[in-house]
């Protein structure tokens, strides 16, 4: 049987631009990575592994992606230098989100986010809340003498106009700076460490923070435990396991609106496609609470 080279192997008319709510937007991006390199690769792996994933959710007794369908745009292409390479993002996500599409930028490294946001914001004006599964805080200033650093990306968007606040979760590692600059911003940054979200003691001030308002999703799936996402180019032991994260993404969908998400860091090992379905499984779940799919319908 033939299946279509697209996010989760749609078949006509479920993948199709005009038909689809939802637009996968692969940003093959890598420029400032610091540790382990291949996240330029991660959104072909996604894309490839998704086409395994089986529509059925159990969650829902439906195959959500062919009530809302999902569109695959072809690969971004890039200038060179950081800031136009943001700029170009910036311009494809507010294209397609005032198109009323829900964008999915699958990337790539973090600092692309920076790009993301500045395009819901155009699209949709201000204020917007951040939230952000990740295992390090990314809010360092600059980092190998670049302030688009995939080590900056939170700094960097907190500076936009429009960015309200950033919700960090899962957190395992973060340097002086960061950790001041948190502390000395407290109604901005918020901090769940990896420990917190472990003794489920963070649903309730998160949830009261993020009430009522509209959602930037970025997961980086280093936010992840290695156990379930090894290939990934910074690693930290003991990340969030499978079930926090969905309910992560679950209680971040439920209370707030999820306007846009990105997903990010997938540096794919050929012997390691485990990690590459587990992200393409992952990012079918979120999009699905995203669209409130089987709660206000697709």
């Amino acid at each position: 049987m033939h299946v279509p080279d697209n996010f989760l192997g749609l078949p006509d008319p479920h993948g199709t631009e005009e038909q689809a709510r939802v637009v996968i937007l692969p940003v093959p991006y890598e420029a400032t990575v610091s540790y382990g390199s291949g996240t330029e690769y991660g959104p072909r792996a996604i894309i490839s592994a998704s086409q395994q994933v089986e529509l059925y959710d159990r969650e829902y007794d439906a195959e959500p992606a062919l009530a809302y369908g999902v569109y695959t745009a072809a690969p971004l292409v890039l200038p060179a230098e950081p800031p136009q390479v943001m700029e170009t993002i910036a311009a494809a996500v507010e294209n397609y989100t005032r198109r009323d599409k829900l964008v999915v930028v699958l990337g790539g490294e973090h600092s692309l986010s920076l790009g993301v946001g500045r395009g819901l914001v155009r699209a949709l004006g201000g204020p917007l809340t951040v939230v952000q599964i990740d295992a390090h805080c990314d809010l360092r200033d600059q980092y190998d003498d670049t302030p688009y650093s995939h080590a900056c990306v939170a700094r960097r968007l907190l500076e936009e106009p429009g960015i309200e606040q950033v919700l960090q979760l899962g957190i395992r590692s973060l340097c002086t700076e960061e950790a001041q600059f948190a502390r000395q911003n407290p109604d901005r940054v918020r901090i769940w460490f990896a420990e917190d979200v472990h003794a489920g003691s963070w649903q309730a001030e998160f949830q009261a923070r993020l009430r009522g308002r509209r959602v930037f999703l970025t997961l980086d799936v280093d936010g992840l435990d290695p156990a379930v996402v090894p290939a990934t180019g910074t690693p930290e032991p003991d990340g969030l396991s499978w079930t926090e994260t969905l309910e992560i993404l679950r209680l971040t969908a439920n209370t707030g609106t999820v306007v846009g998400m990105d997903c990010v860091e997938l540096a794919p090992v050929s012997y390691l496609h485990a990690a590459d379905f587990a992200v393409a499984k992952l990012v079918y779940k979120a999009i699905s609470y995203a669209v409130r799919f089987g709660k206000q319908g697709a």
